[in-house]
This record gives structure tokens, sequence and C-alpha cells, in this order.
């Protein structure tokens, strides 16, 4: 059975950083393209970061360029986001998505096998 557990986040000021980390079970992580993505209620849930299956390319939305990266380690199962110069708008639940073999597969949700139920990141003085 897939798991997709994401942790790390919390509340943190303005300027700040935070690392979440998604631990994935189940399936051979090496074989998908991963993802965190965010959603604000009332809106559809946007690719935030994404990373190839071995880690060689990496995208990122408009709005997190220079200030979030998203890294991986098959070998542990585990993905990655570090975010800094965090923003107020920064502030919603964040989820992680394993996508198919290439990562165009991640731009769009509905291109998503499995998600991970969330962790919420709240930026705020």
């Amino acid at each position: 059975q897939v798991h997709l557990v994401e942790s790390g986040g919390g509340t943190v000021q303005p300027g700040g950083s935070l690392r979440l980390s998604c631990a994935a079970s189940g399936f051979t992580l090496s074989n998908s393209a991963m993802g965190w993505y965010r959603q604000i209620p009332g809106q559809e849930r946007v690719l935030v970061a994404g990373i190839s299956r071995v880690g060689g390319v990496s995208i990122y939305g408009d709005s997190v360029k220079g200030r979030f990266t998203i890294s991986r380690d098959n070998t542990g199962n585990m993905v990655y986001l570090q975010m800094n110069s965090l923003k107020p708008e920064d502030t919603t639940v964040y989820y992680c998505g394993a996508g198919g073999q290439s990562i165009a597969s991640l731009r769009n949700s509905n291109g998503i096998d499995y998600w991970g139920k969330g962790t919420l990141v709240t930026v705020s003085s």
C-alpha cells in the first residue's frame, strides 16, 4: 500500500525558513517524478516544486523561484522542500505528490498518482 507522509510544517515569522519532508513507502520512489503542491481553500492545488526521478531536473512555480529548493533521496525514500524567505502569502497546506515517470506529469495535479495528507505552513508575525 502506497503512503506519502508529509512533516515539517509549522508556524514561522516572515523571512524565516522551514524544511518539509515527505516519507514515501509502498512503491519504488525512483520510478516517479515527485512534486510539492499547495492549495488555498476554494482554489485548485498548484505545483510549487517538482523534481525528476533521479533528481537531475527541477521545476518551480514563479512565486517561489529563488526561495524554495526541492531535493530527494531515493535510497532513503524521502523528498524534501527547503523553504527560505517565507512570506505570509506562502501560508497554506502543502502536499507531496507522486507523478509518472516524466517530470511533465507534475504540471497538472490530475497527473498525480498518489497524494499525502498534507502539512500546514503558517507564516505570520
